[in-house]
């Protein structure tokens, strides 16, 4: 046993993290109050978006995204099989069917190819949307995507919980940041510990319409308002005009998410240094996540592909590296069998899964650590 302990990923809280929620917990607020706004503000201006709004967790999140896009029982939704549960999840909350298309088995991502066949195979309408993953911090191509559900008039909620901070570059050769919104109808991030924002639980929504911006603040407090009301007996007076949820973010953890947010381009620079030398060290021995041109990975994972995965996962766990798999293809969760998922054609999603392994990345894993990681990942490949 080594005398390191390194896990796949790890949040990094710092002293002005520390005072930050201290403060708020001092004030007057620790809910629905000014730092909840603030953060919201931040994160809209810092991925490009014109509106931001905080959740308790990126599920949730998902869940008012596809109610916001008008999902209804037995409609129907895209997505990919190499992401958590809760990127189809949030389709089955709404009463929808979750179809899966195959992953690019270089870049790991949904593949256009794949999901246009898909789309193509069935009557003009029998697709409502399409929830693409920037699965490890890549990225998906979301111009090429908007042209796909243009011509079958599908709407994209982009999954970009992996990947604040990671862009791809358009045709009139314009950085598009995850979640900014001029491709994807919603963006949605996760502020879990894991990630690069850590609030411990949390998430946000990001979108350039003002009307789904208005609907997805309606659900997110239980269909609640106090604007635009039929009438109006008095000051404490409001109406619930929906049916809705209590997904809201607390300001304390919007004060942590706030202070973490301004170190995530130092981060994920950081990210990519480590990714660089993991790639010069596996370069042609061990394959590992594409990068396409002109894409910006925000790299919440380092993803390599080894026959022998389960040999090394536990050579890797008995140095105390402990590695990770992301992900369980969803169709073939015991949930999504049961309901008819278990003979789909999704080689290039299972082919993936049987040889894929994440490597230690987040910002304050040392130089030593990785050197660590590296020599012991090269000992079990050249044994």
């Amino acid at each position: 046993m080594s005398d390191f302990k390194i896990p796949y990923g790890r949040q990094n809280i710092q002293q002005d993290d520390i005072n930050a929620v201290v403060e708020t917990l001092q004030a007057d607020f620790l809910t629905q109050g000014p730092k909840v706004r603030e953060f919201e503000e931040k994160f809209a201006a810092y991925v490009g978006a014109k509106y931001a709004l905080a959740v308790n967790n990126a599920t949730s999140g998902l869940h008012l995204s596809v109610l916001a896009m008008g999902l209804k029982e037995g409609e129907r939704v895209i997505t990919t099989p190499i992401t958590f549960a809760a990127s189809a999840n949030c389709v089955r909350f709404a009463g929808g069917e979750v179809w899966f298309a195959d992953i690019d088995p270089d870049t790991y991502l949904l593949s256009i190819e794949s999901t246009r066949k898909l789309i193509e195979s069935k009557p003009k309408g029998f697709f409502k949307g399409i929830i693409p993953v920037d699965f490890a911090g890549l990225p998906v191509n979301l111009e090429e995507f908007r042209k796909l559900a243009n011509e079958h008039d599908l709407w994209i909620i982009e999954d970009a919980c992996h990947a604040p901070g990671g862009y791809f570059v358009d045709s009139n050769n314009q950085k598009q940041y995850c979640g900014n919104g001029n491709y994807a109808d919603i963006g949605v991030f996760s502020f879990h510990p894991v990630k690069h924002i850590a609030c411990g639980e949390g998430g946000m929504l990001t979108t350039n319409s003002e009307e789904v911006y208005k609907k997805l603040s309606l659900l997110r407090t239980h269909g609640i308002t106090k604007e635009n009301m039929s009438e109006n007996h008095g000051g404490w007076f409001y109406e619930m005009q929906e049916l809705g949820f209590n997904y809201r973010l607390t300001d304390f953890q919007s004060a942590l998410g706030i202070t973490q947010l301004a170190k995530n381009n130092d981060g994920v620079i950081r990210r990519n240094q480590i990714s660089d030398t993991y790639k010069k060290a596996f370069q042609g021995k061990i394959k590992f996540q594409s990068l396409p041109e002109g894409s910006y990975n925000a790299h919440h994972l380092f993803v390599i592909e080894v026959e022998n995965r389960k040999e090394l996962y536990d050579f890797l766990r008995s140095h105390n590296i402990f590695a990770q798999i992301h992900y369980i293809p969803v169709h073939t969760l015991p949930y999504y069998k049961e309901i008819g998922y278990g003979n789909a054609d999704l080689s290039n999603a299972e082919n993936y899964y049987a040889k894929c392994i994440s490597l230690p990345m987040f910002p304050s894993l040392t130089d030593k650590e990785q050197e660590f990681v590296i020599a012991k990942v090269l000992e079990f490949i050249n044994d």
